[in-house]
């Protein structure tokens, strides 16, 4: 995003040690009292208070404000901007049988949290999947097309289920929808928390002695490259009758580099600030590519990350055997398709398991353009029955919030709420381990009272 021509207000002094965060909501909260008693504010308080908050860079440090972000910068050049105060503008896709119900639950939380923080949602609501089959005639109607474009970020519910089995392959709801939203906003970085609270082991397959602390890691995956994509891609007679079939896996430097970006980024996010590349570069060329690419750009730009190594045939072993290891996973699409399903299954249930896709596109204030739903389905079996976990949809929310707003204070809020709210007993019957269970309106009931 451009900045308004911005004018230099009040030169501050440096801040020897702190955190970025902690600066990010003294600023915002003082922004909401007007712009004379903020930076008078500032001022009182540094020479009041001279507790170190923040440290930048070694030079004096300048704000600058303009009408949607604040930025602070060294004077080397080095910039970090955030937004002060926003107006979240998303397409609200819930998809079909139990997707409606969560989202509805989801809602109402979003709204509460932001509002807690000077922030404004405007949202409208669309059919996908087999809601767009049945009221448009094809699982993506142009309006909702046309919605997604002139939103910030899209969250989007679950789609599928038995009601359009029948319909031809290519048009059926998760293809006809998923795929020409992927395709026509480039979203190229599937980001899949893996998220076992130490609350829930139980619902864990791997013993609780191997996962003492439970198990908090982030798969990130390549969606639009590798051998699902890549041409030729085909399946031919032989001359002597035999049917051959070839598939093709191919990457560029470029496709490599951005999604070590994503996962950089979603590094520096976390305590541990590690990422474990997932390759096979002892047989696949195009791993030798991404061994190169990968490490190559990590010690380039973030000398502050951590990067490790891992064969894709000993990851899958590592994620049983010890999942609490990892931190940040990288890998490319078919390794990332397979990995993230096993990290579900590790994590217990889906009901709890956020997802993002991200592009290539940027939204109004700078961020990535993204595309946030629940790792499950659409759970025919228990629509319309108050059973299904809000959770996973709620999660994906403040994931949302994260990656598209840059509202990291936000979502922690929504994301802490959730946990308190298990840790207290309040839970659907598929985290209930056979206890008391609640139906998903109670669910998020107790959640939206703990933001």
């Amino acid at each position: 995003m451009k900045f308004a021509e911005a004018h230099a207000l009040e030169k501050v002094e440096k801040w020897k040690s702190g955190r970025v965060e902690e600066l990010k909501s003294l600023v915002v909260s003082l922004a909401k009292q007007g712009k004379e008693s903020f930076f008078y504010f500032i001022k009182v308080k540094l020479s009041a208070k001279p507790t170190p908050l923040f440290h930048f860079s070694t030079s004096p440090l300048l704000l600058f404000r303009s009408e949607q972000q604040i930025s602070i910068c060294g004077n080397a050049g080095t910039r970090v901007s955030f937004p002060a105060i926003m107006d979240l503008k998303i397409a609200v896709l819930p998809g079909d049988y139990i997707g409606p119900e969560v989202m509805e639950a989801t809602l109402p939380i979003l709204e509460k949290a932001l509002k807690k923080h000077g922030h404004t949602l405007e949202y409208s609501v669309h059919p996908v999947g087999g809601a767009g089959i049945d009221a448009c005639g094809k699982a993506l109607p142009d309006e909702t097309l046309a919605a997604c474009r002139a939103a910030d970020a899209i969250l989007f519910g679950s789609v599928g289920g038995p009601k359009w089995k029948d319909v031809p392959r290519n048009e059926q709801p998760e293809r006809g929808a998923l795929l020409p939203l992927r395709k026509n906003f480039e979203l190229f970085a599937n980001v899949r928390p893996g998220l076992l609270l130490p609350a829930l082991m139980q619902s864990s397959p791997i013993a609780p002695a191997r996962i003492p602390n439970g198990i908090d890691m982030v798969c990130i995956r390549e969606l639009t490259g590798g051998i699902y994509f890549g041409q030729p891609k085909q399946t031919t007679t032989l001359p002597n009758g035999e049917l051959e079939a070839v598939d093709t896996m191919r990457y560029r430097t470029s496709e490599i580099e951005r999604i070590t970006d994503v996962a950089i980024a979603t590094a520096r996010g976390r305590e541990r600030k590690t990422i474990c590349l997932v390759d096979k570069s002892n047989v696949l060329e195009t791993s030798v590519l991404w061994n190169k690419i990968v490490t190559e750009r990590v010690a380039a730009l973030a000398p502050d990350v951590t990067l490790t190594h891992l064969l894709v045939d000993n990851a899958a072993m590592q994620l049983v055997a010890n999942p609490g290891q990892f931190d940040v996973l990288l890998t490319e699409n078919m390794f990332g398709d397979i990995l993230s399903d096993e990290m579900a299954v590790v994590c217990g249930s889906l009901g709890m398991l956020s997802s993002a896709s991200l592009g290539a596109q940027k939204n109004r204030y700078g961020f990535p353009f993204g595309l946030y739903e629940p790792s499950g389905g659409s759970a025919p079996d228990i629509a319309g029955q108050d059973k299904a976990n809000p959770c996973a949809q709620i999660l994906s929310a403040a994931l949302m919030l994260r990656h598209s707003f840059g509202l990291h204070d936000v979502a922690a809020e929504i994301e802490a709420a959730v946990r308190a709210t298990i840790d207290a007993g309040t839970r659907t019957a598929d985290i209930a381990f056979g206890g008391n269970a609640v139906g998903t309106k109670a669910m998020a009931a107790a959640i939206l009272e703990k933001i």
